[in-house]
């Protein structure tokens, strides 16, 4: 099945077609071509280009109308110019994790992978490893077993250790930046623009999971989960810690003391 072509490539046949006279549908095909050929080679069949032809990268072409050097120019600058939007569209490689040497050593930092180019060919929505309703992250990384995902606008952090994501508030914090030392979740970090904050200071509004499951919203949290004995005692005591490091957070003014009475009193409920 050919792929489908997005608005941006609709666009693109459109304009070619338009300055180089050539009709919409031979410019599509000939694209179709070229991405058959990964951009760097062509094999077409259109009469507006003279029947059976081919284009390679560096020069080459030739079409069934062999001596007609006027078409042979327009289909030459027509895939040329084809080519150089198929390369642009492509997406860069996307930076992936440091090697093993560095990415165990202690406070090895993690970049933000960027976005990836527009294509000019549709593509389908892929499944999200955290709660969908949270959109697109402003910046994401891995490392190791570990990735993160982190959401300004509704103040989120999805944070995957080994197939079990949990979703965190980042209260007023704006990250920038990631690290993770040696070992489990308890030593993942973070950098904002008040310095390095520690992930376990931070709220979790949603417990971790073998798959992203329920959709979250912006407020929602959960109950804490019984223990093997059937008791909430190791709950009550990780909410008495947060309650802890909220408290160091107001101390250092990173919270107000509305927002610390507000974060402790929905703590409290849980117990």
């Amino acid at each position: 099945m050919a792929p489908e072509f997005s608005d941006q490539g609709q666009q693109l046949v459109s304009s070619l077609a338009s300055r180089t006279g050539f009709s919409p549908e031979a410019v599509r095909q000939l694209l179709l071509a070229l991405q058959r050929g990964n951009g760097t080679m062509a094999q077409f069949s259109h009469p507006e280009f003279g029947g059976n032809g081919q284009w390679t990268r560096g020069g080459m072409l030739m079409i069934g109308d062999m001596f007609n050097d006027a078409l042979k120019a327009r289909v030459n600058a027509l895939v040329t110019e084809l080519a150089s939007a198929l390369g642009a569209s492509s997406p860069a490689p996307m930076q992936t994790s440091p090697p093993p040497s560095q990415s165990q050593s202690s406070g090895a930092m993690m970049g933000f992978a960027s976005a990836p180019a527009a294509s000019i060919f549709a593509t389908h929505p892929q499944p999200t490893w955290y709660p969908a309703d949270l959109g697109t992250p402003n910046s994401s990384g891995a490392q190791n077993t570990t990735r993160y995902a982190y959401f300004a606008g509704k103040r989120r952090l999805a944070v995957d250790v080994g197939g079990r994501v949990s979703l965190y508030d980042t209260l007023e914090h704006q990250i920038n930046g990631f690290g993770q030392q040696q070992g489990g979740a308890g030593t993942l970090t973070f950098t904002s623009q008040h310095g390095t904050v520690d992930l376990s200071s931070l709220p979790e509004v949603r417990g971790g999971g073998d798959a992203p499951g329920e959709q979250v919203g912006a407020t929602q949290a959960v109950a804490p989960a019984k223990d093997a004995s059937g008791n909430r005692s190791s709950a009550q005591a990780s909410i008495i810690d947060a309650i802890a490091q909220l408290s160091a957070l107001k101390d250092r003014g990173i919270l107000t003391e509305q927002e610390f009475a507000a974060k402790k009193a929905d703590l409290l409920a849980r117990i």
